[in-house]
């Protein structure tokens, strides 16, 4: 069985951790917001042996292996 890797908190300065948080919840409720709801409510739908390795392709509106959907089904990421 492999270990899963220990995730280690940043070593920021106060100030630092603070405008890191405000940075992260700016993006967490930024664009991207209907999108991961859309995601989450697809999920829901399925059992959870269907989505192993699977992601949510808003622009098939399916579930594409992880590879395909975060390669750009083949064409890359940039235009």
């Amino acid at each position: 069985m492999k270990s899963s890797p220990i995730k280690l908190k940043q070593k920021l300065s106060p100030m630092a951790a603070k405008k890191k948080a405000a940075r992260d919840l700016a993006y967490a409720n930024g664009p991207y917001k209907k999108k991961r709801a859309e995601n989450q409510r697809e999920r829901r739908k399925k059992s959870a042996a269907f989505l192993k390795g699977k992601d949510y392709d808003h622009t098939t509106k399916s579930f594409v292996s992880v590879k395909t959907n975060r390669g750009g089904h083949g064409k890359g990421t940039k235009k």
